[in-house]
């Protein structure tokens, strides 16, 4: 606080508003319009909630490149292609808190490996599902 004090008023707003910004980015959810609520648990869809998950960019491409086997995070980064490093970080970290994937420690070929769980693995059927519907709805608009 003496910090603060010594500092003009817009410094300090300034440094204040840049700590807010890290804050919310550190918590790593969406910022949400001034009085939303969230739905109490217990009426909350499941199927949004795993929609919700499965939107996020590059959670369906790590999935499936993990359908294959265990991979290490170099060989998941060539595979699922375009992803920087820090957002597929964020998405293994995301993927493993939700018990969808494990990471085990790596053999000679690398440090760690990623591993689908069971859960994770049921994800496939949903993977192929889109893949049918893209074939039927989207490829046959094509020129």
């Amino acid at each position: 606080m003496l910090a603060l004090a010594a500092m003009s008023s817009s410094e300090a707003s300034s440094l204040r508003a840049r700590a807010a910004l890290a804050a919310r980015a550190r918590a790593n959810t969406p910022r949400r319009r001034q009085g939303y609520r969230e739905a109490p648990e217990s009426a909350r869809c499941p199927a949004g909630e795993g929609i919700e998950i499965l939107q996020e960019k590059w959670v369906l491409h790590i999935v499936n490149a993990l359908l294959d086997g265990p991979k290490g995070f170099n060989a998941i980064a060539r595979e699922v292609g375009g992803c920087n490093p820090t957002t597929l970080t964020q998405r293994l970290g995301r993927l493993e808190r939700l018990g969808l994937m494990v990471k085990d420690a790596g053999d000679g070929n690398c440090r760690a490996c990623y591993r689908l769980t069971e859960a994770g693995a049921r994800l496939e059927e949903v993977i192929v599902a889109i893949h049918r519907w893209a074939d039927v709805h989207l490829l046959s608009r094509r020129p």
